[in-house]
């Protein structure tokens, strides 16, 4: 597979299908779980929220994954093993919809989407994974007047890996008007400081929470070395966790100033 801008092995072409098969089918085999991480800090942060029913919105939502986590009450393991099954597989798209929509349980809180892949954002909506998409490149463009009115309905943010292709660019029009709360899982190889500094001329404050979480092993020999290489170039000490094969996020949160850290 190609590398993207970035060092990393491009998965681009798993995120164009017409369903998440391809997706999970790919992503199995480097162990990616990050979601299943993020999973409960995303819980509490919705359970926290004083909105009676929060609205979320998950940036480079893909097939709605981290939604499908919490309204399917499911793992990634699950989710692996569901779409992994040579049954599965074998169903048309049609039925596939049918057999996820019947996995959904409605309520609190409402999901939102925003990605660049119209094609995973439409699955995601007919599986009933979101309840909204926001089809729309906000590093390059304002989002229009639809889109606005969605994202005034945001109360919080969330992200498990769009942070380093996703900027303060999008981020600060997602933010302008709600001023939701976010909750975003980085890569260490990519800085979050530039969106910190950016909100917080929005008046929002930024905690880091301690320690690291596993992101996916790497795709190659040849990815690990780029990615040790732009981590030494960043000043990030791989030893004991890039270093041994697997890639590594933090999680930083940002609130409107007065709320207590996560």
């Amino acid at each position: 597979m190609p590398f993207d801008s970035t060092g990393k092995i491009s998965f681009d072409h798993i995120y164009t299908a017409p369903d998440p098969r391809p997706f999970f089918g790919t992503l199995k085999r480097v162990g990616y779980h990050i979601p299943q991480l993020a999973k409960p800090y995303f819980a509490r942060l919705i359970a926290e929220h004083p909105a009676e029913r929060p609205t979320v919105l998950d940036v480079g939502c893909s097939y709605g994954v981290n939604a499908a986590l919490q309204r399917c009450e499911a793992t990634m393991d699950d989710l692996y093993a569901h779409y992994t099954d040579p049954a599965v597989r074998a169903l048309d798209h049609a039925a596939l919809v049918e057999a996820d929509r019947a996995r959904v349980r409605s309520g609190n809180p409402r999901f939102y989407g925003l990605d660049s892949s119209a094609p995973a954002l439409e699955y995601a909506l007919s599986a009933g994974f979101l309840d909204e998409a926001i089809h729309a490149d906000l590093e390059r463009d304002d989002p229009d007047g639809t889109q606005q009115k969605l994202l005034d309905d945001v109360d919080l943010v969330i992200s498990t890996g769009c942070v380093g292709y996703v900027t303060e660019k999008t981020l600060n029009r997602v933010a302008r008007g709600a001023r939701p709360w976010m909750a975003h899982f980085v890569l260490r190889m990519f800085s979050y400081e530039p969106i910190a500094e950016s909100l917080a001329e929005l008046g929002y404050e930024t905690t880091s929470v301690e320690g690291v979480f596993r992101q996916r092993q790497f795709a190659s020999a040849e990815e690990q070395t780029q990615i040790l290489d732009t981590l030494s170039a960043a000043g990030v000490d791989p030893t004991g966790l890039e270093s041994d094969g697997w890639l590594y996020a933090q999680l930083y949160v940002s609130r409107p100033a007065g709320f207590p850290e996560l």
